[in-house]
């Protein structure tokens, strides 16, 4: 059975597709810009149709023979009016959706009672429901809360808020209630309602196995992430306009984005009806299991998982938004040289111990005594060789996470910090020369983190730049006896 997905570009269509694939269904994309599908691992495996909701013509060619439609867009941080472009998009849908004679549309909506004066951000994820089940085209419409993994907006403003701030005002919605579920039940779900052998209209309720409020799911990351419990203070004066602009400026979300969703947690999100288990039963995993999970991303940033061969449920996805998975600051130098790669690799592979660190070597050494002092390694465990290296060897107070002959070396800090540190270095071949990447990562850890990294940054734009350059001079004078050797 053929399968249309709009929003495959986004967090929730992008990890769809391949679950639809793996399952056996053959799938269509509906993209404005099917470019931005060229970074997903299954983008060979399916048929692209170039279109947008708002285009009645190419919605026509992208439902054609299509037997099942998902219905996963919205417009939110597209414009302040929002709710009237997702009016429009859905009446479109519905209508193209008939005239090709699709069985079913499948959208996920938001959970939330009518009666308890929706937020405008809520009022219309369930609008665009009924307006998509008014046609005739059976809907099943899946309504989740708060969906936990790496990249879904409502965790990743929650885990900013968690990591950055040990003492936070907050306005009364902290303590709403709300029904988490993981991101891999929902994706499950989805796929699981096209077994629905009944072409009738359903709305179902999903949910997690823990009702808890914001404070308590605050309080729970704070425990996964290794954090001091967070002293939380709500008052009533804060506005969600003004804790949108608070958002704006403590997390990278968009004020555009954090502004609805703000709006959305004054209500309670917790499921009323779990009619669902008596056709799909299904066991979620708890809020706990779920926030551990998508800590993943954040422990297997994509600078580790670049090199790992790890693909489980909570891996990186292409399609998860830059922000997510963890505020990730970075030094990057870049220096084209003369030398050959196998030089270039000569030169950062014999990194650290009698060599040392290409320069500020009194700062380097000040490093590992102050290192040492607080209880950590410092430079004392040298290396095991002075220009071979291992995968998951120790150098120094670094550790071998990848090394690839004329190529990379990828190093993880096991120094004392108030987060993770690594530091790359990368081989590009140019037509006539080469380009020496070198990149100092590091991923903060709260406040303390990030005042860490500002507070060496003076330190960094002398040390940094004069690393990548004297590397790349030693591989210009790389030794004749060290090349045949």
């Amino acid at each position: 059975m053929r399968v249309l997905v709009t929003g495959a570009t986004g967090y929730i269509g992008g990890r769809l597709v391949g679950g639809l694939l793996d399952a056996g269904y053959s799938v269509r994309c509906l993209a404005r810009d099917p470019e931005k599908l060229g970074r997903d691992p299954w983008v060979h495996d399916v048929d692209v149709a170039q279109g947008d909701v708002f285009d009645r013509e190419s919605l026509g060619v992208a439902l054609a023979d299509v037997d099942y439609a998902y219905y996963l867009v919205h417009s939110m941080g597209d414009s302040s009016e929002f709710a009237d472009a997702d009016r429009r998009a859905a009446e479109n849908f519905a209508s193209a959706a008939e005239a090709a004679g699709v069985s079913r549309i499948i959208y996920l909506g938001g959970v939330g009672s009518s009666g308890d004066d929706l937020s405008s951000h809520l009022s219309s994820r369930q609008e665009v429901g009924r307006i998509l089940a008014s046609g005739a085209t059976p809907v099943t419409e899946l309504r989740a809360a708060v969906i936990i993994g790496s990249g879904s907006v409502s965790f990743e403003m929650l885990r900013y808020l968690t990591e950055v701030l040990p003492v936070m005002t907050t306005p009364r919605w902290v303590r709403s209630k709300c029904q988490p579920i993981a991101i891999r039940d929902v994706l499950a779900l989805l796929v699981r309602v096209l077994d629905d052998p009944e072409s009738v209209d359903r709305v179902w309720e999903i949910g997690g196995p823990d009702v808890l409020t914001y404070e308590q799911m605050m309080q729970v990351y704070a425990s996964v992430a290794g954090l001091p419990k967070r002293l939380i203070i709500p008052v009533p004066i804060l506005s969600p306009g003004l804790s949108s602009l608070w958002i704006g400026l403590v997390t990278p979300l968009p004020v555009k984005i954090a502004r609805p969703l703000m709006g959305s947690l004054r209500n309670d999100a917790v499921v009323t009806d779990d009619s669902i288990q008596g056709y799909f039963p299904y066991e979620p995993l708890s809020y706990r299991t779920s926030v551990e999970l998508a800590l993943q991303r954040h422990e297997e940033h994509h600078v580790v998982s670049r090199w790992s061969d790890s693909a489980g449920p909570a891996a990186p996805a292409p399609t998860d938004p830059d922000w997510a998975g963890g505020a990730l600051l970075t030094d990057q130098q870049v220096v084209a040289s003369p030398a050959s790669a196998a030089d270039l690799f000569w030169a950062f592979s014999r990194i650290g111990g009698r060599v040392g660190y290409y320069g500020y070597s009194w700062a380097w050494w000040l490093r590992g005594i102050l290192d040492q002092a607080v209880g950590g390694v410092g430079l004392r465990r040298g290396r095991r060789h002075p220009e071979d290296l291992r995968p998951g060897e120790a150098l120094d107070f670094w550790r071998v996470k990848s090394v690839e002959p004329d190529d990379h070396l990828l190093l993880e800090a096991e120094m004392k910090l108030p987060g993770r540190a690594w530091l790359e270095w990368r081989i590009e071949i140019d037509e006539d020369a080469c380009r020496l990447h070198q990149t100092a990562y590091f991923a903060p850890r709260g406040l303390w983190g990030r005042a860490y990294w500002f507070l060496l940054w003076p330190a960094h734009a002398f040390v940094f730049p004069r690393m990548a350059n004297r590397i790349a001079a030693a591989a210009s004078e790389r030794p004749e006896a060290s090349v045949a050797a």
